[in-house]
C-alpha cells in the first residue's frame, strides 16, 4: 500500500487534483480525543501502510501538538513523519495534496516525506487582510500597523517564500512566481476582487480555484477578514521530475532513502566527516 498522508482536520484534505491523487488520512481531534484511541488510529494506519506522514500546521493547537509527539513516543516508531513547515493554513493544504499527488508514484516513503521540503520552495502564498495589527508571522512596519486601524484599509501579504507586505492602492504588487502556476483561493470574512482578478492577473496564473478556508487560518492571519491564496505546480509530472531531479541518499541512521541533509522520519543528520566543522 503506498505511504499514508494525513493531515489534522477535514478542512486541509484538498479534493483530488488529479484521478491519481491518492485520498488524504484525516486525523481530526486528536487533543480530545482518548489516547488509546488515537493510539489504535494510528497503529492501524503503519500497519496498513508501512509508512506515515503527518502534515500539520504550525497554527494547530498546542494540544494536538502535543497528543501527535506523544503518540510517535509511545509507539517508539521511526515510521510516523511529522512535516510542519512555516507555511500558512492554505498553503499547508495544498503541500499536502501534492503529497498525495506523488504518492501514487514509485517513491520511497523517506524521499516522498523529503520532497515535502522540496515543494514548499515553489508555493507562493499569502492573504489579503483588513488588519495586520495581530499579524505576528509577517514583519510588519510600525506605519502599517498605523494604517491597519483607518476604515476601509486593505493589505496583500506574502508569506512564502518571501514575506511582503502592501498596502491596497491602484499600484499595489507582490512578487510572484517566475514560473507557470495555478492559484487556490479561499475567502474569509472579506468582500474584494483583488485576489481573483489583480493578482491573479499580474501572477500570470494558468487557473484559478476555490476552497473553503482552513479553519486554522483566522489563527494563523490574526484575523478572519482575509481573502487566503496560494499559488502552486499542480502537475504530477512537473512535480515527480523535481523531486526526482535530486541527489537521494540513505539516513546514516535508519537506513531509509532521503533526499537533503535530514531524515523526515528519524530526524538524523549526516554524521560530520573527520575534520569537518559543523555548519553554523
Amino acid at each position: 500500500m503506498p505511504t499514508a498522508i494525513a493531515v489534522t482536520s477535514a478542512d486541509m484534505a484538498l479534493p483530488p487534483q488529479d484521478e491519481r491523487t491518492l485520498p488524504a488520512v484525516v486525523l481530526p481531534d486528536l487533543d480530545v480525543q482518548p489516547l488509546e484511541q488515537a493510539l489504535a488510529t494510528v497503529q492501524g494506519l503503519i500497519d496498513q501502510h508501512g509508512h506515515l506522514i503527518v502534515v500539520c500546521s504550525q497554527a494547530v493547537s498546542r494540544g494536538v501538538e502535543r497528543r501527535l509527539h506523544t503518540i510517535r513516543s509511545l509507539l517508539e516508531s521511526d515510521r510516523i513523519a511529522l512535516f510542519r513547515p512555516d507555511l500558512p493554513p492554505l498553503g499547508l493544504a495544498v503541500l499536502a495534496r501534492q503529497l498525495r499527488q506523488l504518492g501514487s508514484c514509485d517513491l520511497s516513503p523517506g524521499v516522498l516525506a523529503s520532497a515535502g521540503r522540496l515543494l514548499t520552495h515553489y508555493i507562493h502564498c499569502g492573504a489579503l487582510l483588513a488588519s495586520v495589527a495581530r499579524l505576528d508571522r509577517v514583519p510588519v512596519g510600525l506605519k502599517s500597523h498605523a494604517k491597519s486601524w483607518v476604515p476601509g484599509s486593505q493589505f496583500g501579504v506574502l508569506a512564502h517564500p518571501e514575506p511582503q507586505l502592501v498596502r491596497i492602492g491602484p499600484e499595489a504588487a507582490l512578487a510572484g512566481p517566475e514560473f507557470g502556476t495555478w492559484m487556490l483561493v479561499a475567502k474569509g470574512q472579506l468582500q474584494s476582487d483583488w485576489v481573483t482578478a489583480t493578482l491573479a492577473q499580474s501572477w500570470s496564473v494558468q487557473g484559478l480555484r476555490e476552497a473553503p478556508l482552513p479553519a486554522e487560518s483566522q489563527a494563523w492571519w490574526g484575523t478572519g477578514k482575509l481573502i487566503e491564496f496560494a499559488a502552486y505546480l499542480p502537475d504530477l509530472s512537473v512535480l515527480y521530475q523535481l523531486v526526482t531531479s535530486v541527489r537521494q541518499g540513505v539516513c546514516h541512521w535508519c537506513g531509509i532513502d532521503v533526499i537533503g541533509d535530514r531524515c523526515v522520519f528519524c530526524s538524523a543528520t549526516p554524521p560530520l566527516l573527520k575534520n569537518q566543522i559543523p555548519a553554523g
